[in-house]
């Protein structure tokens, strides 16, 4: 279905919501395997274009596939080839880590014996064998972050969108959780990520800064460093949003 090498086209796409525009023609692409930064502070449309990017809204107009696929006519295809964590905790915090993994991969329609192997190796590799039979709800909110990155990418999707992942926790698991959307990348799968924090942005291969709706920068970090005179990607923020 994909004919070149970007993962997801959008062309002059607009989201509105009565008289309100969340998203003002937006334009850009993403291609296959690179992290790509969604950028903006809170009220930017960040999470309004995640969402119509992942099926989960109709846009108001402008041209949109997502793994080769139209979000206007195959919206149901395009949830199938990705994987998708909300910056509101997404698991089920009255199951336990091994059942939230388990009831996550019943929904991605993998067969018993797939789940159960590679639960296996997700919690060794979490390091979370002693606590797999322990409620989501007791574990402190870095680790519940993990997982659910963990369960958005267990189907081995083309695509992941982490809306504000690292929102809330402490420096040490952010870097954690960074070095897991590396390894990610590594493996094929594209990340698409929205963050506030700046810092971020120099982590990721190319990025957009938006504000109030509308793509402002779009490129590598070093090249809009160069462009906005600027040290970091927080300048250059500034000198956008002002």
């Amino acid at each position: 279905m994909i004919e070149n090498d970007n993962i997801i086209e959008v062309k002059g796409l607009v989201k509105k919501f009565g008289n309100f525009i969340a998203n003002d023609n937006l334009t850009f692409d993403v291609r296959r395997g690179e992290i790509f930064g969604f950028l903006g502070a809170n009220g930017a449309g960040k999470t309004t274009a995640i969402r119509i990017l992942s099926g989960l809204l109709y846009p108001t107009s402008g041209d949109v596939k997502v793994a080769g696929f139209n979000v206007y006519k195959e919206r149901e295809k395009v949830k199938k080839n990705i994987g998708y964590m909300s910056q509101k905790f997404s698991l089920y915090e009255d199951l336990t880590v091994r059942e939230n993994i388990r009831f996550y991969g019943g929904i991605y329609g993998m067969s018993k014996k797939y789940i159960k192997e590679k639960t296996e190796l997700l919690l060794e590799r979490l390091k979370m064998q002693e606590i797999q039979n322990t409620l989501i709800k007791s574990l402190p909110l870095g680790w519940k972050q993990k997982i659910a990155f963990s369960v958005a990418i267990f189907h081995n999707p083309k695509i992941v969108f982490l809306d504000e992942p690292t929102g809330g926790v402490d420096p040490i698991t952010r870097r954690d959780f960074w070095e897991m959307i590396y390894e990610t990348s590594h493996s094929g799968i594209t990340v698409f990520v929205t963050t506030h924090y700046m810092d971020e942005a120099e982590y990721c291969d190319r990025v957009s800064i938006m504000d109030q709706g509308r793509i402002e920068a779009l490129g590598k970090p070093g090249e809009l460093k160069e462009k906005y005179a600027s040290q970091n990607m927080n300048e250059v923020f500034i000198k956008i949003a002002r």
